[in-house]
């Protein structure tokens, strides 16, 4: 188990000064990566090994967003490895141990020239003490969309889409998703599921699709086979 104490900033907030989900990803993501740099298996040892670990998908639930200035904690725990798949936690607290919101990711851990998996090394193994996974509901990694879409402009990827990694990083993804929302909906639950990486000059084709209580956004190629699919549900109005 890994956390940090943070304070919501101006730029991470809303027009209603909230916490944006967006910005709640990345003090997700931020959390794993404080907890591999203190442990050793950052960025640079990653790196001088050739090996990435790739998000698979996320579900992210959120009971309150915190507001600008609020102090929050931000936790993160392994729970499970299977061959080269991890399993991983994270979730916000408010000042009082309240939970603000919970999530689950699967990962999985890639040899970044063959871009086949790998198993994790011993140093992983001791380092990422596995604890009890959360209690929340885990939902299915596979997101199923209805037939019929609304295709949107396409776009294409430039460098401030990119990561340490030089692939697209997997908050961008949800961010674009995001743009897509409607304006008026606050957003309670998040899933994504990642299919493909996209690099620095590949063009996205968005496909929108409508739901009861919400939406999903499909990245797609350009023969309609998606990078990633987001989920997006909660309350309209």
């Amino acid at each position: 188990m890994y956390t940090f104490d943070a304070r919501i900033r101006y730029s991470e907030g809303d027009c209603e000064n909230r916490l944006t989900m967006n910005s709640l990803l990345n003090y997700f993501q931020d959390c794993s990566t404080f907890q591999a740099e203190d442990l050793g298996l950052g960025v640079r040892y990653m790196l001088d090994r050739g090996l990435v670990w790739a998000l698979s998908s996320w579900q992210i639930d959120v009971e309150r967003y915190p507001e600008i200035g609020e102090s929050v904690k931000v936790g993160t725990l392994p729970y499970a490895f299977r061959g080269f798949i991890g399993y991983r936690n994270f979730w916000m607290e408010d000042g009082g141990g309240k939970r603000l919101a919970v999530a689950n990711s699967i990962w999985t851990l890639l040899d970044l020239k063959t871009g086949k998996p790998e198993k994790p090394s011993q140093d992983m193994y001791d380092g990422y003490v596995l604890d009890p996974k959360l209690e929340m509901e885990y939902l299915p990694r596979k997101i199923v969309v209805p037939q019929e879409g609304e295709a949107k402009p396409e776009f294409v990827i430039t460098r401030q889409h990119l990561d340490s990694n030089h692939h697209v990083n997997n908050g961008q993804y949800v961010k674009m998703a995001l743009e897509h929302a409607e304006e008026a909906f606050a957003i309670r639950r998040l899933r994504a599921e990642y299919k493909k990486q996209a690099y620095l000059g590949d063009v996205f084709y968005p496909v929108v699709y409508a739901k009861e209580d919400g939406c999903a956004v499909s990245l797609n190629d350009k023969t309609g086979e998606p990078y990633a699919v987001v989920e997006m549900t909660g309350e309209k109005g």
